[in-house]
């Protein structure tokens, strides 16, 4: 069983390897065959783009995402992001950093405001979907998208920024009501798996 990781913990120490993110996607588990054909798009776009943890890499670039739990309810935080108007896991850029766990919870506490979260170092999700503005103030792109599952503690309450119009915590029954994506509920079934799987 994996431990949940802490943002002190040394494991999530910055790195600007490009082969440390690679290596993170390949061993990736992808029982379904849609994250394996996403796992195999993200290895041959990083292998053609030696800039892919940045935003100058225009085509598209590396992402981490973060399926926020609440672990006593199962309940997951989602956020109503402002540029694409959406209810979304958090997330964003590398940035850089190719430690991309640690990317997740980094954009997992700032766009929540929840202290005290911790991170499964293994991706539970692998995505690579085209980013478009709302707003138009930028031109669409691919994000190459490595989710990890992020617990809260218990009663967490979310206080979100600039960068978000809302936030909910919800059961994976609820998602149909909030128009998600199959990626975010295929991501946040295999979550609640791992943390079912990281009880027994």
């Amino acid at each position: 069983m994996t431990s949940h990781l802490t943002a002190d913990d040394p494991a999530l120490a910055p790195s600007s390897d490009l082969h440390d993110a690679r290596a993170v996607v390949a061993a990736a588990q992808a029982a379904d065959p849609s994250v394996a054909a996403h796992r195999d798009r993200i290895l041959a776009f990083v292998d053609a783009h030696p800039d892919a943890l940045h935003r100058s890499c225009t085509e598209g670039h590396l992402t981490g995402s973060a399926l926020v739990v609440d672990p006593a309810s199962e309940r997951i935080l989602l956020l109503l992001h402002a540029k694409v108007q959406r209810w979304l896991q958090p997330g964003g850029h590398a940035d850089g950093d190719a430690n991309l766990a640690a990317v997740a919870l980094r954009e997992a506490h700032e766009e929540t405001g929840i202290d005290g979260l911790a991170v499964d170092p293994d991706p539970i999700d692998l995505d690579v979907h085209r980013f478009r503005s709302a707003r138009r103030d930028e031109p669409d792109h691919d994000h190459l998208d490595v989710r990890f599952l992020v617990v809260a503690p218990e009663g967490a309450r979310a206080e979100i920024n600039h960068e978000s119009e809302g936030a909910r915590w919800v059961t994976v029954d609820e998602l149909a009501d909030l128009d998600v994506d199959p990626g975010t509920v295929r991501m946040a079934r295999a979550g609640l798996a791992r943390l079912r799987a990281g009880r027994a």
